[in-house]
C-alpha cells in the first residue's frame, strides 16, 4: 500500500486535537492545505517523503487555528495606524513623539494617539491642551488614555469640536476646567464623543492599509478565522480588495447590519458568496435588539437597580424585526441579534421561532450577540431552538470590573448575566470573540477570563471548554464543523503552535502563552 508523502509534518508535540474521538495526538501530516494524518510520531513518520518539511514541535502544544466570533477589523486597524504612546514615560518625551508625527503630516489632518497614561510619566500630571498647542498649533489632535475613557486635544482640535469658555451649549461633564474656566483640554467618558465624532472617516485606501495591519496582528495572535463584523458597504470592498490581492491572511466570515441589507445585497459580492480560494464568505445580517448594560439602553423587563426609572427600550418592534428576520433567511444568511437585556433576549427567541417555523424548520441556525442577562427559562428556550451564542469573555470580566454590573442588576439579576457554564452544561452552543479593538485581541486571555471567572465563580467553564468556544464550537456556529475548528484528517490544516499547554499551567498564566507558530491551509504564515 503506497503512503501518500507529505508536504509538512509537525513532530514530537502535543497536539490538542478538539476531536473527542482521538483527543490527543503527538504529530500531524499535511498535504497541500488539508490534514492527512493525525497520530503518533511512528505513525506520522510514515507520510515523510523526499520533500517534506519536518517542524520538530519539541513538546510544544499544537490545537486547532483559533476562531475570533467577533471582531471589528477595520477599526483594529485604525488604531493601528494612530501613534502609540504606551510606552512613554514623561510628558516631554511625548511631545517630542508627537513633534516627529506632525513633520510627517500634511497640514491640518488629525493627529491621533493611544495609549498614553498619567502614572508613568516623570511629570505624574495629565497633559493638557497647551502642551499639545506647543508642538501642534495647526493640525488638529486627540490623544486616547490607556483605559479608552479619557483623551486630551489640542486648540485646534477643541475649536472644531465648539469647546471653548465661553460655551453654553455644551454639557460641562466630562469636560475639565482649570480654576479661571479654561478648558484643559481633557474630556471624560461620553464628552470624548464631542471629537471623536468629528474626525473624517478614513478612505479606502487608509481602511485597506490599517486593515491590513489589523489582520498580520491577527495572525500573530494564532487566530486563523474571524467573523468580521462590518459597519458599512465600504468595509465589503476594502475586503474584496485583500482576497483579490492574496493580502487576507486570515479566513473571513463577513457579518453585515440588518439595517445595510438592500445596498449589501446589491453588490456583486453577494452573487458569489464564497471565493474560491476558500478564504472569503458573507455570513449574516445582525439586528440590534437593544443596546449595552454600561449606558443602560439593555432592554430589561424590570428596572435597573442603581436607576429604578429605567428599563432600557427595543431598538425596534417585533413586527420590524421579524419582517427584516425573514428577508434574511430567505436569502440564506444567517440570522444574528444582538440581545444584551433579557427582554430583548427574549424578543430575539420568539423572532427566531417565529422565522423558523414560517421557513419550514430549514433555516440557518441563528445566533445572539451577547445574549447577557438570562434566566432558566430563557436558557431552556436557546438549547430547544439550537441558538448560537456569540460571547466575548473579556468583556464578561469588564461588566462586572469596569461597570459594577452587580450594581446595576442587582445581585439577584447579575447572577444570570453571562452564565456561561449554565449554557455548556445545558447544552447551548456557546462561541467566543475578542471585540477587540474594544477589548484585547488576544485568545488566550478570553480563554483565561472564562477559566478564571472571579465574580460568581460557579460560571466558570473548564480550559477545554473555553478552548471549545474558540474552535469546534466555532466552526458550528458558522456552520463550518467539516472543514475547521479541530485537527482532523481531511479538515483544512489551520493550526496554533504555542510555548505551553493551557491545560496544564496555572489558569491565571494561561494569557502569557506565547503563540510560537500560526499555519493556515498547511502554510506557515508567523513565527515566533
Amino acid at each position: 500500500m503506497n503512503v501518500v508523502s507529505a508536504d509538512l509534518v509537525l513532530l514530537d508535540g502535543k497536539v490538542l486535537t478538539m476531536n473527542p474521538i482521538q483527543p490527543y495526538a503527538d504529530a500531524v501530516a499535511i498535504k497541500g492545505s488539508r490534514i492527512i494524518q493525525v497520530g503518533s510520531t511512528e505513525t506520522v513518520n510514515k507520510t515523510i517523503g523526499q520533500g517534506t518539511k519536518i517542524i520538530r514541535l519539541k513538546g510544544k502544544t499544537v490545537i486547532p487555528g483559533i476562531i475570533d466570533t467577533h471582531i471589528h477589523v477595520a477599526d483594529f486597524g485604525r488604531i493601528l495606524t494612530w501613534l502609540n504612546l504606551e510606552n512613554v514615560a514623561s510628558i516631554r518625551e511625548m511631545k517630542s513623539c508627537l513633534s516627529q508625527r506632525v513633520k510627517e503630516t500634511s497640514a491640518g489632518k488629525w493627529i491621533i494617539g493611544r495609549g498614553w497614561d498619567q502614572n508613568r510619566f516623570a511629570e505624574k500630571r495629565f497633559p493638557t491642551r497647551f502642551d499639545l498647542n506647543e508642538v501642534s498649533p495647526d493640525n488638529p489632535m486627540v490623544l486616547y488614555h490607556a483605559s479608552g475613557q479619557v483623551c486630551v486635544i489640542n486648540s485646534k482640535a477643541s475649536e472644531l469640536a465648539g469647546i471653548d469658555k465661553q460655551s453654553n451649549s455644551i454639557s460641562t461633564s466630562g469636560i475639565d476646567r482649570n480654576q479661571a474656566g479654561e478648558f484643559t483640554g481633557i474630556l471624560r467618558d461620553e464628552a470624548t464623543n464631542l471629537v471623536w465624532s468629528i474626525i473624517p472617516p478614513l478612505d479606502e485606501e487608509e481602511l485597506t492599509s490599517g486593515a491590513g495591519l489589523a489582520c498580520r496582528k491577527i495572525v500573530e495572535a494564532g487566530i486563523t478565522s474571524i467573523h468580521w463584523i462590518i459597519l458599512s458597504p465600504l468595509e465589503i470592498s476594502v475586503i474584496q480588495k485583500l482576497n483579490a490581492q492574496n493580502k487576507l491572511p486570515v479566513r473571513v466570515n463577513v457579518i453585515a447590519p440588518a439595517s445595510l441589507f438592500d445596498e449589501i445585497l446589491n453588490l456583486a459580492f453577494n452573487k458569489n458568496p464564497a471565493s474560491e480560494n476558500g478564504m472569503l464568505k458573507f455570513g449574516g445580517f445582525e439586528i440590534f435588539a437593544d443596546g449595552y448594560l454600561a449606558d443602560r439602553t439593555a432592554a430589561l423587563f424590570e428596572p435597573y437597580s442603581d436607576c429604578p426609572d429605567e428599563k432600557g427600550r427595543l431598538l425596534c418592534s417585533k413586527e420590524e424585526m421579524a419582517e427584516m428576520a425573514v428577508k434574511i433567511s430567505k436569502a440564506g444568511f444567517q440570522l444574528v441579534i444582538h440581545a444584551v437585556g433579557d427582554k430583548a433576549v427574549d424578543s430575539a427567541l420568539s423572532i427566531i421561532e417565529q422565522t423558523s417555523s414560517a421557513q419550514t424548520g430549514k433555516m440557518l441556525g441563528s445566533r445572539i450577540e451577547q445574549a447577557a442577562v438570562l434566566n432558566e427559562e430563557l436558557v431552556e428556550r436557546m438549547k430547544k431552538h439550537r441558538v448560537a451564542v456569540s460571547v466575548q469573555p473579556r468583556v464578561v470580566a469588564s461588566e462586572f470590573s469596569v461597570w459594577s454590573a452587580v450594581d446595576r442588576l442587582g445581585s439577584e439579576r447579575a447572577r444570570w448575566l453571562f452564565p456561561l457554564n449554565t449554557l455548556v452544561k445545558g447544552g447551548v452552543r456557546v462561541i467566543a470573540g475578542s471585540d477587540c479593538p474594544m477589548e484585547p485581541l488576544n485568545p488566550l486571555l478570553g480563554i483565561q477570563d472564562a477559566v478564571t471567572r472571579p465574580v460568581f465563580p460557579e460560571e466558570q467553564v473548564s480550559v477545554e471548554e473555553a478552548l471549545r468556544m474558540y474552535t469546534i464550537d466555532a466552526a458550528y456556529a458558522g456552520f463550518e464543523e467539516k472543514l475547521k475548528g479541530s485537527i482532523e484528517v481531511g479538515k483544512l490544516a489551520d493550526m496554533a503552535v504555542l510555548s505551553g499547554d493551557p491545560q496544564l499551567v496555572p489558569p491565571e498564566k494561561i494569557s502569557e502563552i506565547i503563540v510560537e507558530m500560526t499555519i493556515l491551509g498547511g502554510q506557515v504564515l508567523h513565527t515566533k
